[in-house]
Protein backbone atom coordinates (compact mmCIF):
# COMPACT_ATOMS: atom_id res chain seq x y z
CA UNK A 1 0.00 0.00 0.00
CA UNK A 2 2.92 2.49 0.79
CA UNK A 3 4.21 2.27 -2.42
CA UNK A 4 0.73 2.41 -4.36
CA UNK A 5 0.16 5.89 -2.65
CA UNK A 6 3.40 7.32 -2.66
CA UNK A 7 2.99 7.14 -6.36
CA UNK A 8 -0.28 9.62 -6.51
CA UNK A 9 1.09 11.79 -3.54
CA UNK A 10 1.08 14.52 -6.37
CA UNK A 11 -2.65 13.83 -8.12
CA UNK A 12 -4.33 11.98 -5.87
CA UNK A 13 -7.39 14.73 -5.85
CA UNK A 14 -7.06 14.82 -10.11
CA UNK A 15 -7.48 10.89 -9.59
CA UNK A 16 -10.83 10.82 -7.02
CA UNK A 17 -11.89 13.64 -9.29
CA UNK A 18 -11.63 11.65 -12.27
CA UNK A 19 -13.31 8.45 -10.42
CA UNK A 20 -16.63 10.89 -9.78
CA UNK A 21 -16.83 12.94 -12.77
CA UNK A 22 -19.77 11.34 -13.59
CA UNK A 23 -21.74 12.63 -10.84
CA UNK A 24 -21.50 16.48 -11.60
CA UNK A 25 -19.97 17.10 -8.17
CA UNK A 26 -16.04 18.78 -7.22
CA UNK A 27 -14.24 16.67 -4.29
CA UNK A 28 -14.81 19.73 -2.28
CA UNK A 29 -18.28 18.92 -2.15
CA UNK A 30 -17.56 14.79 -0.63
CA UNK A 31 -14.66 16.41 1.69
CA UNK A 32 -17.21 19.22 3.08
CA UNK A 33 -20.13 16.56 3.78
CA UNK A 34 -17.72 14.67 5.70
CA UNK A 35 -16.34 17.29 7.64
CA UNK A 36 -20.21 18.48 8.37
CA UNK A 37 -20.75 14.89 9.62
CA UNK A 38 -17.83 15.03 12.31
CA UNK A 39 -18.78 18.41 13.26
CA UNK A 40 -22.15 16.81 14.18
CA UNK A 41 -21.12 14.05 15.77
CA UNK A 42 -18.61 15.63 17.71
CA UNK A 43 -21.36 18.19 18.90
CA UNK A 44 -23.97 15.55 19.76
CA UNK A 45 -21.84 12.58 20.85
CA UNK A 46 -18.70 14.37 22.82
CA UNK A 47 -18.43 16.54 25.62
CA UNK A 48 -15.60 18.15 24.81
CA UNK A 49 -15.75 21.00 22.58
CA UNK A 50 -13.23 21.27 20.04
CA UNK A 51 -11.49 17.68 20.58
CA UNK A 52 -7.44 16.46 19.86
CA UNK A 53 -7.99 14.16 16.67
CA UNK A 54 -6.34 11.67 14.94
CA UNK A 55 -6.61 11.15 11.48
CA UNK A 56 -5.57 7.75 10.23
CA UNK A 57 -4.35 7.38 7.05
CA UNK A 58 -4.79 10.60 6.33
CA UNK A 59 -2.97 10.82 2.57
CA UNK A 60 -2.33 14.44 1.54
CA UNK A 61 -4.66 15.82 4.22
CA UNK A 62 -7.13 16.79 2.21
CA UNK A 63 -9.66 16.66 4.97
CA UNK A 64 -8.08 18.59 6.93
CA UNK A 65 -8.13 22.60 5.87
CA UNK A 66 -12.25 22.38 6.89
CA UNK A 67 -11.69 20.79 10.39
CA UNK A 68 -10.38 23.96 11.21
CA UNK A 69 -12.39 25.46 14.06
CA UNK A 70 -14.20 21.86 14.94
CA UNK A 71 -11.46 20.37 16.54
CA UNK A 72 -8.46 21.05 19.00
CA UNK A 73 -5.09 19.57 18.13
CA UNK A 74 -5.18 17.76 14.66
CA UNK A 75 -3.12 14.72 13.78
CA UNK A 76 -2.88 12.42 10.89
CA UNK A 77 -0.51 8.99 10.39
CA UNK A 78 -0.37 7.66 7.01
CA UNK A 79 1.75 4.74 5.33
CA UNK A 80 2.91 6.94 2.13
CA UNK A 81 5.83 9.38 3.16
CA UNK A 82 4.89 11.05 -0.23
CA UNK A 83 1.44 11.98 0.82
CA UNK A 84 2.90 12.86 4.14
CA UNK A 85 5.19 15.76 2.76
CA UNK A 86 2.50 17.09 0.51
CA UNK A 87 -0.30 16.89 3.93
CA UNK A 88 2.75 18.59 6.29
CA UNK A 89 3.50 21.47 2.66
CA UNK A 90 -0.38 22.39 2.14
CA UNK A 91 -1.32 22.02 6.18
CA UNK A 92 1.29 23.26 8.58
CA UNK A 93 -0.23 23.19 12.10
CA UNK A 94 -1.09 19.41 11.47
CA UNK A 95 0.99 16.90 12.93
CA UNK A 96 2.00 14.65 10.77
CA UNK A 97 3.80 11.16 11.10
CA UNK A 98 4.43 8.06 9.57
CA UNK A 99 3.40 4.78 10.49
CA UNK A 100 4.02 1.01 9.70
CA UNK A 101 0.33 0.16 8.48
CA UNK A 102 0.09 -1.72 11.99
CA UNK A 103 0.71 0.07 15.51
CA UNK A 104 -0.14 3.80 15.77
CA UNK A 105 2.32 6.04 16.75
CA UNK A 106 1.03 7.34 19.68
CA UNK A 107 0.63 6.19 23.49
CA UNK A 108 -2.58 4.98 24.72
CA UNK A 109 -5.55 7.32 25.37
CA UNK A 110 -4.38 10.13 23.22
CA UNK A 111 -7.34 11.73 21.43
CA UNK A 112 -10.59 12.18 21.77
CA UNK A 113 -11.34 11.80 18.05
CA UNK A 114 -10.21 8.74 16.65
CA UNK A 115 -10.98 8.46 12.68
CA UNK A 116 -10.58 6.60 9.22
CA UNK A 117 -11.57 8.01 6.00
CA UNK A 118 -11.74 5.65 3.48
CA UNK A 119 -9.40 3.57 4.65
CA UNK A 120 -10.04 0.36 5.89
CA UNK A 121 -11.81 -1.12 2.32
CA UNK A 122 -7.87 -1.50 1.43
CA UNK A 123 -6.87 -3.96 4.11
CA UNK A 124 -6.70 -7.48 3.74
CA UNK A 125 -10.18 -8.53 5.89
CA UNK A 126 -7.69 -10.26 8.21
CA UNK A 127 -6.44 -7.17 9.51
CA UNK A 128 -10.00 -5.27 10.05
CA UNK A 129 -10.44 -6.51 14.06
CA UNK A 130 -6.51 -5.07 14.78
CA UNK A 131 -7.14 -1.95 12.81
CA UNK A 132 -9.98 -0.98 14.79
CA UNK A 133 -8.18 -2.24 18.16
CA UNK A 134 -5.46 0.23 17.38
CA UNK A 135 -8.02 3.20 17.41
CA UNK A 136 -9.50 1.95 20.41
CA UNK A 137 -6.32 2.02 22.15
CA UNK A 138 -5.24 5.45 21.49
CA UNK A 139 -8.62 6.92 22.17
CA UNK A 140 -9.65 8.57 25.75
CA UNK A 141 -12.37 7.05 27.79
CA UNK A 142 -15.32 8.29 26.45
CA UNK A 143 -13.86 9.56 23.19
CA UNK A 144 -15.29 8.78 19.97
CA UNK A 145 -14.06 6.13 17.18
CA UNK A 146 -15.55 6.79 13.84
CA UNK A 147 -15.44 4.98 10.72
CA UNK A 148 -16.38 6.52 7.09
CA UNK A 149 -16.54 4.21 4.35
CA UNK A 150 -18.03 3.47 0.69
CA UNK A 151 -21.70 2.06 0.85
CA UNK A 152 -21.23 -1.52 -0.74
CA UNK A 153 -24.87 -1.15 -1.26
CA UNK A 154 -24.90 2.06 -3.45
CA UNK A 155 -24.37 1.30 -7.01
CA UNK A 156 -22.83 4.75 -8.18
CA UNK A 157 -20.38 3.88 -4.99
CA UNK A 158 -19.41 0.93 -6.64
CA UNK A 159 -19.24 2.78 -10.07
CA UNK A 160 -17.03 5.39 -8.76
CA UNK A 161 -14.57 2.46 -7.03
CA UNK A 162 -14.51 0.84 -10.02
CA UNK A 163 -13.35 3.99 -11.67
CA UNK A 164 -10.31 4.78 -9.25
CA UNK A 165 -6.99 3.44 -9.66
CA UNK A 166 -6.03 2.96 -6.75
CA UNK A 167 -9.29 0.87 -5.68
CA UNK A 168 -8.62 -1.89 -7.75
CA UNK A 169 -8.15 -4.04 -4.83
CA UNK A 170 -10.97 -2.81 -2.47
CA UNK A 171 -12.56 -4.93 -0.06
CA UNK A 172 -15.85 -2.64 0.45
CA UNK A 173 -17.80 -3.47 4.43
CA UNK A 174 -21.21 -2.42 5.05
CA UNK A 175 -22.28 -0.95 8.20
CA UNK A 176 -23.33 -3.62 9.22
CA UNK A 177 -19.62 -5.18 9.27
CA UNK A 178 -17.96 -2.41 10.85
CA UNK A 179 -20.51 -2.30 13.52
CA UNK A 180 -20.13 -5.63 14.56
CA UNK A 181 -16.29 -4.76 14.35
CA UNK A 182 -16.72 -2.31 17.10
CA UNK A 183 -18.72 -4.55 19.42
CA UNK A 184 -16.30 -7.04 18.93
CA UNK A 185 -13.86 -4.67 19.98
CA UNK A 186 -15.20 -3.76 23.21
CA UNK A 187 -16.37 -0.02 21.42
CA UNK A 188 -19.94 0.83 23.26
CA UNK A 189 -23.20 2.93 22.15
CA UNK A 190 -22.59 1.68 18.46
CA UNK A 191 -24.10 4.06 15.34
CA UNK A 192 -23.75 4.46 11.76
CA UNK A 193 -25.37 6.92 9.73
CA UNK A 194 -25.69 7.40 5.96
CA UNK A 195 -24.83 10.31 3.41
CA UNK A 196 -24.25 11.28 0.56
CA UNK A 197 -27.53 10.91 -0.80
CA UNK A 198 -28.55 13.80 -2.56
CA UNK A 199 -26.32 15.46 -5.62
CA UNK A 200 -27.34 18.93 -3.97
CA UNK A 201 -25.59 21.57 -1.97
CA UNK A 202 -28.49 23.03 -0.50
CA UNK A 203 -30.00 23.88 3.45
CA UNK A 204 -33.24 21.92 2.41
CA UNK A 205 -31.56 18.85 0.50
CA UNK A 206 -29.21 18.55 3.81
CA UNK A 207 -31.85 18.41 6.14
CA UNK A 208 -33.46 15.51 3.89
CA UNK A 209 -30.64 13.67 3.70
CA UNK A 210 -30.04 13.83 7.61
CA UNK A 211 -33.64 12.11 7.94
CA UNK A 212 -32.70 9.57 6.08
CA UNK A 213 -29.32 9.11 7.79
CA UNK A 214 -30.69 5.70 9.12
CA UNK A 215 -31.68 4.28 5.28
CA UNK A 216 -28.92 2.23 3.93
CA UNK A 217 -29.02 4.36 0.89
CA UNK A 218 -26.13 7.37 1.03
CA UNK A 219 -23.18 6.74 -1.23
CA UNK A 220 -20.63 6.22 2.40
CA UNK A 221 -21.92 6.02 6.04
CA UNK A 222 -20.45 6.56 9.56
CA UNK A 223 -19.88 4.31 11.53
CA UNK A 224 -19.04 4.83 15.05
CA UNK A 225 -18.73 3.81 18.87
CA UNK A 226 -17.67 5.20 22.28
CA UNK A 227 -14.29 3.79 23.89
Amino acid sequence: MTELFDGYHDNYRDVVQSSIDFSGLPHHFFMRAKADLLGNLIAQRLDTERPDMLDVGCGVGSLHPLLHGIVGRLSGIDVSSASLAQARADNGRVDYREFDGRTFPFDDASFDLVTAVCVMHHLVPTEWAQFIAEMRRVTRPGGLVCVIEHNPYNPLTRLAVARCEFDRDAVLLGAGTTRKLMAAGGLREIGARHFLLLPWDTKPSRRLEATLSGVPLGGQYAAYGTA
